[in-house]
Order: structure tokens, then C-alpha cells, then sequence
């Protein structure tokens, strides 16, 4: 068995404006990396995240992008794993003004602390899709104060 997951949102804006507010760290700044991010989601770089509700650094290393239909990244496993996971963002234009973002990631090991992860990281993919749609169609930050 694979432990991986996707999941769904539906944002109504144009898919290249969605991409963009996933790939430029001024956009997700605002409403997902509440620490920063260090530079633009490029393929073949190393970018940093950091959280507000998460202590240190998040080194993300940038496997492939084209734009707006897909950026594939790999990260840590979670805090002391000896292995990445990949993650898949895809964006499908769904008409002129909305976008399907999926998020797949996958790879985990086959262990209950493993797959305890994998729960973590499903439901933060969840908060993240639903704080870019509030910060495209609405201009919030759904995570200021929350963590």
C-alpha cells in the first residue's frame, strides 16, 4: 500500500493567477508561509519556508514547474525523518475565471508514526487550499492569529 492523499479546492480566479500566488513568496506569505519564504518556487532551486506555528526551517527542494499547470516538489517527512515525500500541486483552468488546485502527497513509509504524519500534512494541504482561496477571492489571511 502507498500512503499518499490529494486533496481538492476550487478557487474563482483566472489558473494564472493562482499559480502565481503559490510559486511568488510574496503572495504566499500572505496567507501560508506566516514566516516567509525564500524565494520564488523555481525548478532545480532549494527554497525555505518558515511558520509562524512551526519552529525552524522548511527546506522545500523544487523538482519541476510548468507554469500554470504543475509544480512538484520534495521535503523532509516530518521533524527527524531520514526521507522525503513528494508533493504535487496541479492547476487545471476550469474555465476563464476558476481554477482546480489538487495537491497529491505521497510516499510515506508504512508505519503507524508515518502515517500519523501524513494525517498532519492532509490537513495542513486543506488549510492551505482553503487560505488561497480566501486570500484570492477575498483578500483575508485565514491564518493571521489562528496558530
Amino acid at each position: 500500500m502507498e500512503l499518499k492523499f490529494t486533496v481538492h479546492t476550487k478557487i474563482q480566479k483566472p489558473v494564472a493567477e493562482v499559480f502565481d500566488a503559490v510559486r511568488n513568496p510574496d503572495h504566499l506569505s500572505r496567507y501560508f508561509t506566516t514566516g516567509g519564504a525564500s524565494a520564488p518556487l523555481s525548478e532545480g532551486t532549494k527554497v525555505i519556508w518558515r511558520f509562524a506555528d512551526y519552529p525552524g526551517d522548511v527546506e522545500v527542494e523544487v523538482r519541476k514547474v510548468v507554469p500554470n499547470e504543475l509544480i512538484v516538489f520534495e521535503w523532509a517527512a516530518g521533524e527527524g525523518a531520514d526521507y522525503n515525500t513528494r508533493t504535487e500541486m496541479k492547476f487545471e483552468q476550469v474555465d476563464p475565471e476558476s481554477t482546480l488546485v489538487s495537491i497529491t502527497e505521497g510516499t510515506w513509509k508504512e508505519t503507524q508514526e508515518d502515517l500519523a504524519k501524513s494525517y498532519g500534512n492532509c490537513q495542513g494541504w486543506s488549510q492551505m487550499s482553503s487560505a488561497l482561496k480566501a486570500y484570492l477571492e477575498y483578500g483575508i489571511n485565514l491564518r493571521k492569529g489562528a496558530y
